[in-house]
């Protein structure tokens, strides 16, 4: 028996040929400078910011150069897989618009996009480089690589599979042919070339010119057989993957820039042409006195779902990461900062410093800009899928979900900004809402501002006096009127004016009618919100209070 077909042997026998599959991921047909990017998860846990960031930036090479962006799943670690974190990927992706042209539900004649499910096709080009001699069966046991890693740490040598401690690199044929029908397990190992130059140079997107040593160890391709399945490892599978997808430019974290020597070889050996890398420096985070990379473990605000289950808006967010990229677009309108490219040459070595405050105030700022309409359906498109009650109220009374929103939004100058995520709407904005505003029932409720006395006495005053109609100019007056009846003075001024002589101001008369009516004693213009809940749901906010007043008086 040949070599050959001996080889051919250790793989299945229906295996198609790597000219089959070039055949069938045909180069793609697209404009000449289009980009074919990637964002390839692994489905090992919960996204993170970070890979967010690096999404987008994929995302938008692609499209602005007429081009393709896909994702595709890396799930050929199986041991570390986590359950329903593909499904979380498409969720949070959905949220923040970088649905792909192709992969997830979008499948495409370049896929399937899940790495298990293109085990075949790694098999091929495994197959292939060992027939040419590029590759060979592995038999070491954990246990023996653990006592190479000692030796060399002994000895301070690098740690690797080479020289002496590649104890199967010159296995014939025949031998591994006899230990694998002995049904030992084995691996596939890269058989790294020789007489390596040392060093190697590239030239990174982001980074310019990259000069590194240069890989020598063979490495793991192709692991042993598990459950059935011979899957590949990752710097294997993806070369293969970004060559049979033509993906053209290769957007992902500087971690991976250590593995740029292998990845090249691995490309060199399967006759591949490589694609254009820029590698990203990491979302960092001040801490004390310096920095850190913003971390899984202990910053929440790390998790991309964070952002999604808050409800901060999607425009926003991408505003804010796409200013990371670029410093000069954090300084110009969100309007103004989306037709502008980003440019990753302008990346930057250094990782940007993630600050919640700024995207905060990025987000309060997108929110305010909205028109009512726009921010209700936002709103109510997050409410229902995080706050079922919520999208109930705001369905069921949604012309008065407008007129909340809508306060400050016209008419007033510059707009308010009590919202940084719509999470925040049933704080700031809950109490138009019956169904979610919660009566205040006790004379001493610290809120008041007052003594339980005068307050009593206001509110059975104001029960019998309120005035509804007409324009704001005479609904202010009569709480003038009222502030006065009671000791207080009827403005600011006057009280400052002699204060020995008031109980207070009109302004803590009008404190206590907000607190009846919002449940607070910050909120948006008072004179809007009670033409907003109109006459009879004002005066039932303040009852309550007027019957605890009532029953006081009856207990003294």
């Amino acid at each position: 028996m040949q070599d050959r077909d001996v080889i051919d042997s250790w793989f299945p026998a229906d295996l198609r040929s790597c000219e089959v599959w070039e055949e069938h991921f045909a180069p793609r047909r697209l404009p000449p400078d289009a980009h074919v990017t990637r964002f390839a998860p692994s489905p090992t846990g919960s996204v993170h910011l970070g890979g967010l960031y690096v999404a987008l930036l994929a995302q938008e090479a692609a499209q602005r150069s007429g081009g393709t962006y896909l994702v595709r799943i890396e799930d050929t670690d199986k041991r570390r897989e986590v359950a329903g974190a593909a499904e979380e990927f498409e969720r949070v992706f959905g949220y923040f618009g970088l649905v792909p042209d192709e992969g997830g539900a979008r499948q495409g004649a370049w896929g399937p996009y899940v790495q298990s499910q293109r085990e075949g096709v790694y098999l091929s080009y495994v197959r292939e480089l060992v027939r040419k001699g590029l590759a060979y069966p592995c038999f070491c046991s954990p246990e023996q690589l653990a006592r190479n890693t000692a030796e060399q740490q002994r000895t301070r040598s690098p740690i690797g599979y080479y020289g002496k401690w590649a104890h199967c690199r010159g296995l014939g044929t025949d031998r591994a042919q006899e230990r694998i029908a002995a049904g030992e397990e084995f691996t596939v190992r890269f058989r790294c070339p020789v007489g390596l130059p040392g060093r190697v140079r590239f030239r990174d997107r982001v980074r310019g010119a990259l000069t590194m040593l240069d890989n020598g160890n063979d490495i793991v391709i192709l692991k042993s057989a598990e459950q059935g399945r011979r899957l590949p490892t990752y710097h294997f599978a993806h070369v293969v993957d970004d060559h049979l997808m033509r993906v053209t430019l290769v957007i992902r974290g500087d971690e991976w820039i250590s593995s740029l020597p292998v990845h090249h070889q691995l490309h060199r050996a399967l006759g591949f042409t490589p694609p254009r890398y820029a590698h990203i420096a990491p979302l960092m985070k001040v801490e004390g006195a310096g920095r850190r990379k913003l971390s899984k473990r202990k910053d929440p605000e790390s998790a991309a779902a964070f952002y999604v289950t808050t409800g901060y808006p999607a425009a926003a967010v991408r505003h804010y990461l796409r200013g990371l990229a670029n410093s000069r677009l954090a300084d110009l309108p969100a309007d103004r900062a989306r037709t502008e490219p980003v440019r990753l040459e302008e990346a930057g070595a250094a990782g940007p410093m993630v600050d919640l405050g700024k995207l905060r105030s990025v987000s309060r700022d997108y929110i305010a800009s909205l028109p009512a309409g726009d921010a209700l359906r936002e709103l109510s498109a997050w409410a229902e899928g995080h706050d079922a009650e919520l999208a109930r109220v705001l369905h069921a009374r949604r012309d008065l979900a407008l007129q909340a929103l809508e306060i400050g939004r016209s008419g007033t100058g510059t707009p308010r900004k009590d919202l940084a995520c719509w999470s925040e709407f049933r704080r700031a904005y809950g109490f138009f809402f019956p169904e979610l505003h919660t009566p205040v029932h006790s004379l001493d409720d610290l809120r008041l501002g007052l003594p339980a006395g005068q307050v009593a006495d206001l509110v059975t005053d104001l029960v019998g006096s309120y005035r509804h109609a007409g324009p704001a100019e005479d609904w202010f007056a009569q709480w003038r009127d009222l502030a006065q009846r009671h000791g207080f003075a009827p403005d600011v001024r006057t009280y400052k004016a002699g204060p020995q002589a008031f109980h207070g101001s009109v302004r803590e008369v009008i404190n206590v009618l907000r607190v009846c009516v919002t449940g607070t004693g910050r909120s948006p213009d008072l004179f809007q919100i009670a033409r907003a809940l109109g006459e009879a749901e004002l005066l039932r906010r303040i009852r309550p209070l007027a019957a605890a007043a009532a029953a006081a008086r009856a207990a003294v």
